[in-house]
């Protein structure tokens, strides 16, 4: 079993914890990592581009020059792909980017994207995460406290004061215990977990 140390906002150590297996412990699986990552970029694709083809360019009704006898090669429209102001050859059109992932493989995704965080020992939990006002001050200084650069802090509660002081940080990101995903979780460089997200993911997922 896992075992990680317990930090309190000043950054000292205040105990240990027990991490469960079934969730910090699990074998990696890199290839559901990858889909998991995959499918979160996929899924917030706007998929909303957009060029004309040579059917909905307005203009080009007419044959610009007879067939024969010109000198020119032959041409039915102006709005051809190959003339100016002319159509887009196989023109991107607005599509649905997004796939489904089974619920079975998130969660495995999400348990192997937490595993390696633990490998690494690039996962810190906190005691608790309070602050009596909205202060960006305080909460980068926690951060420093804990030495958590580019951190995820996951907290078990939606905390007003919290969420709005990480707001304005630009290396900093909060997330819900209900909400965190495989992309957030592998693209910090430090995972900031409360006691209180470890009892309640390892309550959800075990």
């Amino acid at each position: 079993m896992a075992q990680v140390s317990v930090y309190n906002m000043e950054g000292k150590e205040v105990g240990k914890l027990d991490l469960n297996d079934a969730i910090f412990g699990v074998e990696v699986n890199e290839h559901l990592v990858h889909l998991a990552i995959v499918q979160h970029l996929a899924n917030m694709r706007q998929g909303t581009q957009k060029a004309k083809t040579r059917s909905e360019v307005s203009g080009g009704g007419r044959k610009p020059w007879r067939q024969k006898g010109t000198g020119h090669a032959r041409q039915g429209s102006t709005r051809s792909p190959q003339w100016t102001h002319g159509g887009v050859v196989f023109a991107p059109t607005p599509r649905d980017y997004s796939f489904k992932l089974n619920k079975k493989e998130k969660r495995a995704a999400l348990k192997s994207a937490l595993t390696s965080k633990v490998a690494d020992g690039k996962l810190m939990v906190i005691d608790e995460l309070k602050f009596d006002e909205i202060k960006t001050k305080k909460f980068a200084e926690v951060l420093k406290n804990l030495d958590a650069k580019k951190a995820l802090v996951v907290i078990n509660e939606n905390d007003k004061n919290v969420v709005l002081s990480a707001r304005n940080i630009p290396d900093a990101k909060t997330s819900l215990t209900g909400n965190i995903n495989v992309y957030d979780v592998m693209n910090a460089g430090t995972v900031v977990l409360t006691k209180d997200a470890v009892s309640t993911i390892e309550e959800v997922y075990a």
